[in-house]
């Protein structure tokens, strides 16, 4: 793998893992119909794609991470609400683990565990449209971010701040946050979530739909909190997001969601490794987090910049950076500003590439270089709201040009985070990073599996190194991504520090643990770091 397309195998969000309800008239005696354990027909306009049938290797197999590839006794599609339920429904009748996959980009092996008997593949379900009811725009769970893009631009001059990657899905990416690189500007996903449509099971085994709302007066406005950074696998099976930004009123579609900059400066700057010492290499990784720190506030006057800083191994020739500035401000001056900054004292000259596209061009190009899901990865996360100590800063240095390993594929990536996401409260939305600074990817990809115990072992080194004064993991107050889930958080040996439920959802973990216990007392919705119930 190159610099380029190694950094973006290894970026995405997480696959869709959230679970549903049946919608009303579907109800408990379809698959009891049919006999205890036998699957019934699909309905119209749905398909249900069972082992030795053409289609099937390709869904099962659908997944991001080639580490992780299920074999379900079968895979629904399916292309409307009632077909989820009816799924959900025969399902839990029949006593069968199910789980949803929506865009794939999962890094665990929620949806790829060979325990999951039945997956609800929601690609068909795509729609984007105008819902001038709820004065809201509908976005079905399968449908990629580049398409939301191109639909709500397009259609009505709008956006939604969300991921890089035009490919993920929107069902698990929502549900996790949604981050991007607009999101300094504009927030997070989530906090333009109007309401959430959720095939959910009760307490007496029926499956149906519900429609949360953030309106103080909806009753299941509970349901639509938690998924709001809950994360996916945990509540139901999402099948629809409305999106709305608080405060805007009126009928007209073109002023219910943030219009996106005309157009944007992207930019990519590359050091030569080979020329970077150890004191280059702290000084650049000191000026980037310094800068973000400055300027994560939500007045920062650079808010319509975002970077990534991928540390690559050295082996692998450079370390890079990508990133893009809003060109409605200033983009030149903005980035000239911020390179300078970043540079400071570094004694290599990077080398730079600029790129003047319209906005749309760039969303649905997404970052540079992804060469599709052929990789076996391990992912890990973590926030900081302050910069890496200089211990830190000599142990990422170590790990990445460490001479008794000489894989190229790893890499510790800094995403400048902040502005706008920091001006929501931490209990606003069930994702609590609101203070952070910059958001971090680690990761590994490799191709063959016999490998796996070598360079899985490498990036836990690298991890837990850098947090070994806080027990192998980051410290609570600045947690970690669940869209970058990582199981190694919940292993009691491989983590002392805090727990990984305060991790990824803080002081928050307990309501959605009430959440849960309310909309899945049975718990048919769950993986290795789903909401438990209280």
């Amino acid at each position: 793998m190159n610099a380029l397309s190694r950094r973006n195998v290894l970026r995405g969000g997480v696959v869709a893992t959230t679970a549903g309800v049946v919608a009303p008239g579907l109800g408990t005696g379809i698959a009891a119909a049919a006999g205890e354990g036998t699957p019934c027909p699909a309905p119209p306009g749905a398909a249900m794609v069972g082992r030795g049938e053409p289609r099937y290797r390709s869904l099962a197999s659908r997944g991001y991470n080639r580490r992780f590839v299920g074999s379900p006794e079968h895979v629904w599609v399916v292309g409307t609400t009632a077909h989820v339920v009816r799924a959900v429904q025969q399902a839990v009748d029949s006593g069968r683990r199910i789980t949803v996959r929506s865009g794939g980009h999962g890094f665990e092996e929620f949806v790829g565990d060979p325990a999951v008997e039945v997956v609800v593949d929601m690609s068909a379900m795509t729609d984007v449209s105008y819902d001038p009811g709820r004065r809201a725009f509908a976005v079905e769970a399968g449908a990629l971010l580049g398409e939301v893009y191109r639909r709500l631009y397009l259609g009505w001059g709008v956006t939604v701040p969300a991921g890089w990657c035009a490919d993920v899905g929107v069902g698990g990416h929502v549900l996790g946050g949604g981050f991007g690189p607009l999101s300094r500007l504009m927030g997070l996903s989530v906090d333009h979530l109007y309401a959430v449509e959720v095939v959910v099971v009760d307490r007496a085994g029926r499956a149906r739909s519900v429609v949360a709302t953030r309106e103080p007066s909806d009753p299941h406005r509970d349901l639509w909190w938690a998924h709001t950074g809950g994360g996916g696998g945990s509540f139901g099976i999402v099948t629809r997001y409305w999106f709305r930004t608080p405060g805007a009123s009126g009928d007209d579609p073109s002023r219910l969601l943030p219009a996106p900059p005309s157009g944007v400066l992207s930019f990519s700057l590359t050091w030569d490794w080979a020329r970077l010492d150890q004191a280059s290499f702290a000084r650049l990784v000191r000026n980037h987090s310094e800068w973000a720190e400055r300027h994560s506030a939500p007045d920062s006057p650079y808010l319509a910049l975002y970077s990534e800083l991928a540390l690559t191994r050295r082996v692998s020739g450079t370390v890079l950076m990508i990133g893009q500035v809003a060109a409605d401000s200033g983009a030149q001056r903005m980035l000239d500003e911020y390179l300078a900054a970043v540079n400071r004292g570094v004694r290599v000259q990077p080398v730079r590439t600029l790129r003047n596209q319209s906005w749309l061009a760039a969303a649905l190009a997404g970052s540079p270089g992804d060469p599709g899901p052929v990789y076996r990865l391990k992912v890990k996360s973590g926030y900081l709201r302050r910069r890496f100590t200089d211990r830190q800063i000599e142990t990422l240095h170590h790990h990445l040009t460490r001479s008794d390993y000489d894989h190229p594929g790893g890499s510790v990536s800094l995403y400048t985070h902040g502005g706008k996401v920091n001006t929501m409260a931490p209990d606003a939305t069930a994702t609590p990073h609101r203070g952070a600074s910059i958001k971090m990817f680690y990761a590994n990809g490799w191709e063959d599996p016999k490998d796996d115990a070598r360079h899985i072992g490498w990036l836990r080194e690298l991890y837990e190194d850098l947090y070994a004064d806080t027990g192998g993991a980051p410290v609570a107050a600045d947690g970690a991504f669940i869209n970058y889930p990582d199981t190694d958080l919940a292993d009691p040996a491989r983590n002392t520090g805090a727990p990984w439920q305060t991790l990824y959802f803080g002081d928050n973990y307990r309501r959605l643990q009430r959440v849960k216990a309310k909309w899945d007392p049975r718990d048919v919705f769950h993986h290795a770091l789903s909401v438990r119930r209280a």
